[in-house]
C-alpha cells in the first residue's frame, strides 16, 4: 500500500510550503499523513467513509490556496486507486498482504471473529446474519 501515499509524495511535495524554522518538517508530515491514511484504507476499508476528504483535510493547510484544488485532485485519483486495489484483493478473499479475510463481527466474549467470510460477504455463515440486518435497515 505504501506505493500509493509515495506516489500521493512525489507528485505533491514539491509544492508543499515549508515553514522557515523548520525545513523538512511540511514534507515529513505530508509523508506521515499520506502513510497513515493508507494504512487505515487498508485495514478499516469498511469503516473509512471519505478517505480522500480525510487525507485533504489533513495536508490542506501545507499547501497554498491556488494549490489546493491541484492536491485535492492528486490525492483522490491515488486513493481511488488504492481503493480498487484493495476491493480486488478483497473479492480474492485475502487482504492486500496476502493474509486471509476474517469476520468483522465480535464474538459474545468481545473478541474479533476469526472465521473466513463468505464470499461477497463482510461475515461468515455464523453471523451473516448481521448482513441481512443491515440491508434491511439501509432500505428503510
Amino acid at each position: 500500500m505504501y506505493q500509493f501515499s509515495r506516489l500521493i509524495y512525489r507528485e505533491l511535495a514539491p509544492h508543499v510550503i515549508e515553514h522557515a524554522g523548520r525545513p523538512g518538517e511540511g514534507k515529513q508530515r505530508f509523508l506521515r499523513s499520506c502513510e497513515g491514511a493508507m494504512e487505515r484504507l487498508a485495514s478499516d476499508r469498511f469503516y473509512f467513509a471519505r478517505p480522500s476528504r480525510t487525507l485533504f483535510n489533513d495536508v490542506r493547510d501545507l499547501f497554498p490556496m491556488s494549490g489546493q484544488l491541484r492536491a485535492y485532485q492528486v490525492i483522490d485519483r491515488y486513493v481511488r486507486l488504492a481503493g480498487d486495489y484493495v476491493d480486488q484483493h478483497a473479492r480474492a478473499g485475502v487482504t492486500f498482504d496476502g493474509s486471509p479475510l476474517c469476520c468483522h463481527a465480535t464474538t459474545r466474549k468481545g473478541t474479533a471473529c476469526q472465521r473466513v467470510p463468505l464470499p461477497g460477504s463482510k461475515y461468515c455463515p455464523s453471523h451473516r446474519h448481521l448482513e441481512e440486518s443491515l440491508e434491511v435497515t439501509a432500505a428503510a
